[in-house]
C-alpha cells in the first residue's frame, strides 16, 4: 500500500479526533465566555472571570483529550504500522485499531507511561546536545547546540509516534523493550530519517500560513462585529492596571489590538486542530514508513542499548527495568 492509500484508509481516526477537538474547542470558548459574563454581572470583574473560565476550560479539554481522543490517535498509528508492514488493512479499520490498542495497552495509564518515557528520552537527548555545544564552543557552540536541539524538539512528536508504531509492530516483545528499540532506531538511522525534515517543516509552515491565515481573517471579521465585548475587556484591563498601580502600554487595552490577539489565538487553535487532523497524518505516514523499514532491516541489539544508556538517564532507567 502506498502512502496515499494508507492515509485515506486511516483518515477515519483523524475525523473522529476532529469531532472531539471541535467539541473541546467549543467547550473552552463557552466556559471562558461564561466565566467572563458571570463575573462581570456579579462582581464587575469580568477579566478575572475570563481567566478562571479559561483555566476550567483547559482542564476540561485536557480530560477529554487524555481519556477519549488518545485512543483514536494510538489506533491510527497502529493501523498505519500494520498497513506499512503487512501491506493490507482489515475492512473495519476503526474497530481493528481500537482492538490492537486495547490488547497492547490494557489501561490508559499504561499507554501514557510508555509515551511519557518516549518523550522524556528524546527531549533529554535534545538538551544534552545543547550542553555539548556550549562545552565545546562557548556561546557560539551553545547557539549551534540550541539550534540542533530546537530541530530535534520540533520532530520529537513525530519520533514519539514512530516509536509508538514500532511498539505496535513488535507485538511479541514487551512494550518496555520495544520502546528501547524504537528510541535506538532514530540514532542508528538518523541519516535515513533526516530526509523527512523537509516534509515535516515545509508542509507544517505551508499549512500554518494557509489554514492559520484563513481562520485569522474569519475570526477577525466575526470579532470585529462585536465591539462591545472587546470594549468591556479593554475596560477590565485598564481597571486591573489601576488596581495594581501599573503603567500599562496603550496597546494592551486597545480594542483593535485585543481583537487581533483574540483572533490570532483562535486561529492558531483551529490551525492546530485541522493540521493535526489532515496534514500531520499525511506527513506521518511517510516518516513512519522510513522509520519502520529501517528498523526491520536492522533491529536494535542489546549492545546498541548500552550506547544510548550514556546519552539518556531515562533510557538507562527503562533499560535497567527490563532486566528486573
Amino acid at each position: 500500500m502506498d502512502n496515499k492509500t494508507v492515509y485515506k484508509r486511516t483518515l477515519g481516526f483523524s475525523l473522529r479526533r476532529l469531532l472531539w477537538d471541535v467539541i473541546s474547542f467549543v467547550l473552552l470558548i463557552a466556559i471562558a465566555v461564561l466565566g467572563f459574563v458571570i463575573a462581570d454581572k456579579t462582581t464587575n470583574k469580568g477579566l478575572i472571570g475570563l481567566i478562571i473560565g479559561l483555566i476550567v476550560g483547559i482542564i476540561v479539554v485536557v480530560i477529554i483529550s487524555r481519556y477519549v481522543a488518545y485512543s483514536y490517535k494510538a489506533a491510527q498509528i497502529a493501523m498505519m504500522t500494520k498497513a506499512i508492514t503487512d501491506g493490507k488493512l482489515p475492512k473495519d479499520v476503526i474497530g481493528a485499531g481500537k482492538k490492537v490498542v486495547k490488547e497492547r495497552f490494557s489501561t490508559v495509564a499504561a499507554y501514557f507511561a510508555i509515551t511519557g518515557v518516549i518523550k522524556g528520552i528524546f527531549s533529554q537527548i535534545g538538551r544534552g546536545i545543547t550542553a555539548v555545544g556550549e562545552a565545546i564552543g562557548g556561546d557560539n557552540g551553545g547557539a549551534i547546540g540550541s539550534a540542533i536541539s530546537g530541530v530535534i524538539n520540533t520532530i520529537v512528536a513525530y519520533l514519539c509516534d514512530c516509536c509508538l508504531g514500532w511498539v505496535f509492530y513488535r507485538k511479541d516483545e514487551k512494550a518496555g523493550k520495544a520502546t528501547c528499540e524504537g528510541a535506538v532506531l532514530f540514532f542508528k538511522h538518523g541519516k535515513t530519517l533526516a530526509k523527512n525534515l523537509g516534509r515535516v517543516f515545509g508542509l507544517g509552515l505551508l499549512s500554518f500560513v494557509v489554514i492559520g491565515g484563513a481562520f485569522f481573517g474569519i475570526f477577525y471579521l466575526i470579532m470585529h462585529a462585536c465591539p462591545d465585548v472587546f470594549a468591556g475587556l479593554s475596560h477590565e484591563i485598564i481597571e486591573a492596571g489601576a488596581r495594581i498601580e501599573a503603567e500599562l502600554p496603550a496597546w494592551v487595552s486597545d480594542i483593535n489590538v485585543l481583537t487581533m490577539i483574540c483572533a490570532g489565538i483562535a486561529a492558531i487553535v483551529m490551525w492546530d486542530i485541522l493540521h493535526s487532523t489532515f496534514v500531520r497524518p499525511f506527513v506521518l505516514v511517510g516518516v513512519l514508513r522510513n522509520y519502520i523499514n529501517s528498523g526491520i532491516k536492522d533491529i536494535p541489539s542489546e549492545k546498541s542499548f548500552d550506547e544510548l544508556d550514556k546519552k539518556s538517564s531515562k533510557f538507562k532507567k527503562l533499560h535497567a527495568e527490563l532486566g528486573e
